[in-house]
């Protein structure tokens, strides 16, 4: 590549979205430069979602088999983490090696550049020593990463983010999580289940802070059975790392101390504006987020943004969303602007917990006249038969005065797939009555939503 190149489109970052973006601009004709700086394809398929996807699949086989003695006779169940080391690092990942990815995009036209590629004005990108100017635009996709709180001692020891817990090829015998939301109970439970002993820390009154308190109630309650220590309300003052193990020293009514090999951190993410120099093309570069408009444009000239840097949700399927939106917008195609009513969201624990649009709280905070019910799973004839690993809820939020549905939580075996209807009910503003005419098949989980529209108050 020259001092200094032209494209047509530049995409900076090639995580879900990104990609794309890339590809799907280049298959247009579009003259595509794509910049990444570690894996095309990004956290998801390497340190995130597939990897950790997988591991849950397996730990709720370990699970699945030790409720045999309660339904169905005996078995005999020895826990083994290389099967599941070796599926993520021959099936998921390739060992971590993303040159089908790499190939995939190249097939589509699209001019891969590895580095570290920066905004050097309106429509400029710099990588390394290298200049490349974009005569239709940029595309930020660059994503977030581990926050890593500022605990005295922290900084310095070899403590695990997501990425060290997908690539462990053995585990260890004891972890400390600090954070306790949907990275963190995954992982907990999914490590407890292979006999790592676990302690989770989060500094909110309760897990899962962001969603409905039943559900981080259900969580604590599972994570519990399966032997994780849950310390809520609570907060790490200080950190040591003696060369083998971890000592967390932690705040409360009782000063305590953990102990453990390994320490997660799993406390969120953040977008790092700064190391993309937004402050070139006038935006403010310590801002939480990217701001976009509904058809992802940023208020800089020929900047596009898509993806965990909007703000908007750092989820796959909110960056494949707005990745979809900004292509057309790049190509001059008028689309509906982007709409994140019914976000969908869903934590994988066992039981797994989806949600979509706002929480009763949310609605509450936005002034909306709320109704809501909430009813047990094992309130419906499937929840009953399930029996162990069945615990669950439905949880509706109705905006009474327009008689829809503005949130609701299905928390039970499947809740992600549960969530599907709910989902199609918030986005469609489906009557509340409606709903309640239409025939649910029994015995299903599925019925226990026409039994909580039944009971909202």
């Amino acid at each position: 590549m020259s001092m200094s190149e032209r494209a047509d489109v530049i995409v900076l970052g090639l995580g879900p979205g990104g990609e794309y973006v890339a590809g799907a601009l280049a298959e247009a004709g579009l003259d595509v430069v794509g910049v990444e700086a570690e894996l095309v394809g990004g956290e998801c398929p390497y340190w995130a979602c597939v990897p950790s996807k997988m591991m849950i699949r397996a730990g709720n086989a370990l699970a699945e088999a030790l409720r045999v003695p309660d339904l169905a006779g005996t078995a005999d169940v020895t826990a083994d983490w290389s099967k599941v080391a070796g599926r993520i690092r021959e099936e998921a990942t390739d060992g971590w090696n993303d040159q089908v990815a790499a190939d995939r995009l190249g097939a589509k036209g699209v001019r891969l550049v590895r580095g570290t590629g920066r905004l050097a004005g309106l429509r400029r990108v710099t990588i390394g020593d290298r200049t490349v100017e974009a005569r239709r635009g940029v595309v930020l996709a660059t994503g977030t990463r581990p926050r890593i709180p500022s605990v005295p001692g922290l900084s310095g020891t070899p403590y695990w983010t997501n990425r060290e817990a997908m690539a462990a090829a053995d585990l260890p015998a004891s972890m400390i999580v600090l954070g306790g939301g949907a990275v963190g109970v995954e992982l907990a439970q999914v490590f407890a289940r292979f006999r790592c002993a676990v302690t989770v820390l989060e500094g909110q009154d309760r897990l899962l802070a962001q969603e409905e308190p039943e559900a981080g109630e259900l969580a604590a309650q599972a994570l519990r059975a399966d032997g994780v220590r849950i310390l809520t309300g609570i907060r790490a003052r200080r950190i040591i790392h003696d060369g083998t193990a971890f000592t967390v020293q932690v705040g409360g009514t009782d000063d305590e101390t953990l102990r453990a090999e390994r320490l997660l951190v799993a406390a969120g993410r953040h977008a790092d504006l700064a190391a993309l120099a937004v402050e070139t093309v006038g935006l403010d570069p310590t801002a939480p987020a990217v701001p976009t408009d509904g058809r992802m444009r940023t208020p800089a000239e020929g900047l596009w943004a898509v993806g965990d840097l909007t703000g908007k949700g750092a989820f796959t399927h909110v960056s494949m969303y707005q990745a979809e939106i900004a292509v057309r917008d790049v190509l001059g195609r008028s689309a509906p602007d982007a709409d994140y009513r019914a976000l969908p969201r869903v934590t994988f624990t066992d039981p797994e917990i989806g949600a979509v649009g706002l929480t009763e709280r949310q609605a509450r905070a936005q002034g909306l006249r709320v109704r809501t019910s909430v009813l047990p799973l094992a309130s419906s004839t499937r929840g009953w038969i399930h029996g162990p690993g069945g615990e669950g809820f439905v949880k509706v939020v109705e905006d009474a005065d327009r008689g829809v549905l503005v949130g609701a939580t299905s928390a039970a075996p499947a809740g992600g797939e549960l969530l599907y209807g709910l989902s199609v009910a918030v986005h469609a503003e489906v009557s509340v009555r409606r709903l309640m005419e239409m025939i649910y098949a029994y015995p299903t989980f599925h019925r226990t939503v026409g039994a909580a529209l039944g009971a909202l108050r």
